[in-house]
């Protein structure tokens, strides 16, 4: 029998914070002299982080999502990774993923004895949870999906706590137990900073299948987990703006706070005009956060969000581009 590959989910909603614990992962891995498998998922067609993960076998899903509209795209590229090339692979959902869904292939007959997933990660950003679980301010398919995201959940990183209040971390912890089981631990955390032998312990048993256990599984303490196969992501759309020119950061960050509120998070390559250095960034919670890379991708702004009003964000490109 060939070695069993250890299997880490990172889930979580958009701009919670999933690629910063993915490098932290990959870079413990590094470190240790493992060879390190990443499966990254977008739900647009260009994949702006590719560029931070140029050593390790990578492969990106694009177009959709791999818990539901992807699921056969996953099973093929999970057997790329059947013949022993990594130690440990890394599943980096979209933000609008439900991991049982993802579970439920890694745990199909052909792939229990190739894969062990060890744990699944979920990330909440404490700076939006309550505005996400408000009825007057997000939308029913986000409350969902938040849920299904913390039920299925062996680790929940409760990440960007320093941008919230005391008072208010304690509500958004009283809300996370009232559909989450008190076993599950919940990790709170800055900038995705957590003790990597708490991400990397083991919290999922690998299940031996009998006709019984060859039902869609993951580890939820809770009957709320939705197993349903019509999970859908209609409200929730990627805007992709190219031929992007150059702006000082400051333009680009007061254009980015101008946008709609239902722009939920934003994300690409940009190079400001003080210079020929291009800057991969990212845009959450009302904030931007710019790191120099080295790269030969064209700029690009990926905006992502619940119910968009696309045309609305290409007119306030336009006119911002009318200014340039």
């Amino acid at each position: 029998m060939s070695q069993v590959t250890d299997v880490y989910i990172i889930s979580g909603f958009l701009g919670s914070g999933k690629t910063t614990v993915l490098k932290r992962l990959v870079e413990d891995s590094q470190l240790k002299g493992k060879k390190v498998g990443i499966i990254l998922n977008e739900l647009g067609d260009t994949n702006v982080e590719s560029h931070l993960f140029k050593t390790e076998k990578m492969v990106e899903l694009l177009n959709g999502c791999i818990c539901c509209s992807m699921q056969e795209d996953l099973k093929l590229t999970l057997n790329q990774f059947i013949d022993n090339s990594v130690d440990i692979l890394l599943i980096e959902g979209t933000g609008v993923a439900n991991p049982s869904e993802i579970v439920e292939a890694i745990t199909a007959p052909v792939y229990i004895d190739h894969f062990a997933i060890r744990s699944i990660i979920s990330l909440v950003d404490a700076s939006q949870y309550l505005e996400y679980q408000s009825i007057f301010s997000s939308s029913k398919e986000i409350r969902t999906l938040l849920k299904e995201q913390i039920n299925c959940a062996s680790l929940i990183v409760l990440n960007k706590t320093d941008l919230v209040t005391e008072k208010k971390l304690e509500k958004i912890l009283a809300s996370i137990r009232k559909t989450t089981s008190v076993e599950t631990p919940i990790i709170k955390s800055t900038f995705g900073d957590v003790a990597m032998n708490e991400l990397l312990l083991s919290r999922v048993q690998t299940l031996e299948l009998t006709k019984e256990a060859e039902q869609p599984t993951c580890s939820c303490h809770s009957d709320d987990c939705n197993h349903k196969h019509d999970h859908q992501h209609a409200t929730l759309k990627a805007v992709k703006l190219t031929d992007v020119p150059k702006f000082t950061k400051k333009e680009f960050e007061a254009w980015l706070k101008q946008l709609p509120n239902d722009v939920i998070r934003g994300k690409g390559i940009i190079t400001f005009n003080d210079g020929a250095t291009a800057y991969s960034f990212q845009y959450s919670s009302g904030r931007l956060y710019v790191e120099e890379v080295e790269t030969s991708q064209p700029s690009i702004i990926i905006l992502i969000g619940d119910r968009l009003d696309s045309e609305r964000i290409k007119e306030s490109y336009r006119l911002l581009l009318q200014n340039k």
